[in-house]
């Protein structure tokens, strides 16, 4: 086993309980320094590579010829835009196998017109993979938007977390009344997800992809960490028309036709 990775990992002969740094060569020849990792960190991650192979082996006993398909190629539906929290994992939630959904994660599920990681995402699971839906997801407790909701400073994601100070800023008065602070946190989670699902409609890439004649839907669900329940917020799109005006982007082309004399 390379050195390096034997350290990382613990699982090779350089594993110590002692904590010190060494230097090593691969067997490659490159340089690395090695810290071994502590013996109970080694069989918590052996413990992540046994539940791997008893997963695979199942899939295989469900499906021989599984990993193959999936490795020649992918042709999932669905785009899962959804919250980076580690309790709401996408296929789980839907009862899919891998390769049935395409997912980008972020807190508190944003979907932002810089973002060129999202656009990106966004971009090849419409024009490559071709999906045909999009779920935009958020959960209730969010901490994103609990954080968004305080006044305290949190350093860098701070930038991060004025999106939904939007949200909430844009839909003020539909908190007015609301004293129970769950209640808060849970409106302006659903909130938030109406306007990431009309966010993904605004850009370019969808309403291109609705010029083409391209089917495409974009929903928004809300998940419960509760009941393990998706909930449909009831806010679908699926056409350039359901867009307020001001969103609709024509094309260089249409635009001259419109304007010509």
């Amino acid at each position: 086993m390379d050195p390096c990775l034997a350290a990382a990992t613990g699982l090779g002969p350089k594993n110590t309980l002692k904590e010190e740094w060494r230097a090593g060569v691969t067997p490659h020849g490159r340089n690395c320094i090695l810290r071994p990792v502590f013996s109970k960190d080694a069989v918590m991650l052996e413990e992540l590579f046994r539940n791997n192979r008893a997963w695979a082996e199942r899939i295989k006993d469900q499906d021989p010829d599984f990993f193959q398909k999936l490795a020649e190629q992918q042709t999932p539906q669905f785009l899962w835009i959804g919250c980076a929290d580690s309790r709401v994992p996408a296929n789980e939630i839907m009862g899919l196998l891998p390769g049935e959904v395409f997912v980008h994660r972020n807190v508190a599920n944003l979907v932002v017109h810089s973002d060129m990681n999202c656009l990106s995402v966004l971009q090849y699971a419409i024009e490559v993979l071709r999906v045909k839906h999009i779920l935009v997801t958020g959960h209730y407790g969010c901490g994103g938007v609990i954080a968004a909701l305080q006044d305290r400073e949190f350093g860098l994601i701070d930038n991060w977390l004025r999106h939904i100070k939007d949200v909430y800023r844009v839909h003020e008065a539909a908190f007015e009344g609301l004293e129970d602070e769950n209640e808060r946190i849970n409106l302006l989670c659903e909130l938030n997800v109406a306007e990431q699902v009309a966010n993904v409609c605004h850009t370019t890439i969808v309403q291109n992809a609705w010029k083409r004649g391209q089917p495409l839907s974009v929903h928004g669900f809300i998940y419960s960490l509760s009941d393990g329940l998706l909930r449909d917020l009831g806010v679908n799109i699926s056409s350039l028309e359901e867009l307020a005006p001001i969103y609709r982007v024509l094309r260089k082309s249409e635009h001259l036709k419109r304007t010509a004399p």
